[in-house]
Formats: C-alpha cells, structure tokens, sequence
C-alpha cells in the first residue's frame, strides 16, 4: 500500500470531518483499499457521478494506526507541513520516517468454551483465561474443527465481555474474532477455511453495510448476519433515533435476503438502530 501524501491527508482529514468528496479527486492504489476494506463508501448522484464518505470515522482513525501508524492526522499533516523532525513525526506516526507499516499480524480470539486447535501442527487447547485474549499471529497455519461456528465480534466492549453474552449463541464450537485491530488478515484466513461465519455487529445501516462489504462479499452463504429473536423488542426500548437518523441519509438497498430486509423495515418502523453494546446489559439483567 502507499504511503499517504500531504495532499491524501488532508483530504482524508476532510473524510474524518463528515465531508462527502468527489471520487475523481480520491485516486489511487490506497483509496482503493479503502474502499475495498470498507472503511470508505461511495454514493452515486445523479447517473454516474460519485462521491466518496465514511460511514464510522473511527473504524478509518483506527485503520489509518493499524496500517499506516498515523495515530494523530492532524499532527501528520502538520509535520509534513513544516518538515518537522524525526521525534515529533514518531508522535504524529509510529514510524519515524512516517512509512506504511503493519504494526499488527493476525487477530484476536475469544472463546467460552475450550476449543481443539492447531498451528504449525501443534496441537493444542485454546482457552483463555478471564480478562485474557489470544493473538493468533500465525493464521496462516490456524486450524481447528471443521463443525466451529466463527462469530466475529465487530465492538471491542462486546468482545472483551463475550461470556455476558453466552446465552445468545447456544452450546455449539464457537470462536469468537475480533474486529481489531482491522486488517485483511481475518477474511483471508476465513476465505481458505471451510468454516461457517456469523457477523455480531451493531443492529443499524452501517453495521450491516460493514458485514456486507467485508465479510458477506468474500464468503457467499457461509456469512450470515446475528439477529437475536427478540430484535423488535430490544429495539424499541432500547434503540437510539439519533443513531437512526445520522446513518438514514446513507441507508442503502443491501439485497441480502428477507431476513435483514426485515431488520431494516424494523429500523424504519421505530426510527431507531441499536448498538450491540445494548445487549450486554439486557443478558445481565
């Protein structure tokens, strides 16, 4: 991938305010990715023209730390404004020449139950410890039983508590996948293994856009989308009309099958989207 210029900065810096900008002014291999990876949308106006947004400016903060170490854009652009010197770049980025990295490899996983794993054939019990995490740096030769459900778990809270919520999923084999640190790493290991995929995400437009675009697009019907049977009810007490109509003006037809057509008449209904770390306190209580 590219490094990001001054003038691509300050263009994603305008992407990360709310503005919408003319995809014949975004060109090249790293908006590309971007799009590709779902961190930028298109929206088409009038026939053929294009314009180019973000739906969550902090998956695109997060992605531009996970990929470019640009922890700070504002400082990014400033420094390379002024020339500044190598440390305030390394405040700016985690690199001290400001270049692409990948200061991440892998993902991370969760689960409630030990599960039967294997890297570079070894053998062993996957189970971490509460208030612990593995990294499965070595995805490549991560294997485990082919009847294991993957959920991928799109919000950090949701994934770090992910016991609270074990009455959701049943009792079957399950791996639990965060989204974070954001990188390709996920859908290539899912893509070279047989293993069926369920998207836990937030119940609003973004969040199925986001399970469309990175997950459902790559793996067909072995992606499925997680709505609790009691959807209607979570919603109306608990949805979030500020949610609903920030993300209306760019609700989209997603074409993904009766059920998540049903999810959305639901949003439209009540004038409301959930965030799934909702239901970390309806399985509490």
């Amino acid at each position: 991938m590219d490094k990001i210029s001054l003038g691509l900065a300050k263009k994603i810096q305008l992407l990360l305010s709310g503005d919408m900008l003319p995809l014949s002014k975004l060109k090249g291999s790293t908006i590309e990715q971007m799009i590709r990876e779902g961190m930028l949308q298109r929206k088409l106006q009038g026939r053929s023209r294009q314009w180019i947004f973000t739906g969550n400016p902090e998956n695109l903060i997060n992605y531009l730390s996970n990929n470019f170490g640009i922890n700070d854009i504002q400082r990014y652009i400033d420094n390379l404004e002024n020339r500044s010197s190598r440390s305030e770049n390394i405040l700016a980025s985690t690199d001290s020449k400001s270049s692409s990295i990948r200061t991440f490899i892998g993902f991370l996983v969760n689960c409630i139950t030990p599960i039967n794993a294997e890297i570079k054939a070894q053998k062993f019990v996957l189970h971490p410890q509460p208030g612990t995490f593995v990294l499965v740096n070595d995805f490549e030769t991560f294997k485990l039983p082919t009847d294991t459900l993957i959920i991928g778990v799109e919000n950090s809270e949701n994934f770090r508590l992910i016991k609270n919520q074990a009455n959701l999923f049943g009792s079957s084999p399950t791996l639990f996948v965060s989204r974070y640190p954001q990188s390709r790493d996920l859908i290539s290991w899912l893509q070279k293994n047989p293993y069926q995929y369920l998207h836990f995400g937030d119940f609003d437009f973004e969040g199925i856009r986001i399970f469309r675009d990175e997950y459902h697009n790559y793996l067909g019907d072995r992606a499925s989308f997680f709505i609790p049977p009691n959807i209607a009810s979570l919603i109306s007490k608990h949805g979030n009309k500020k949610l609903y109509n920030k993300q209306y003006k760019f609700q989209r037809h997603f074409n993904l099958g009766s059920e998540i057509e049903e999810l959305v008449g639901l949003f439209h209904k009540y004038k409301k989207c959930l965030e799934q770390e909702v239901l970390i306190e309806v399985e509490r209580q």
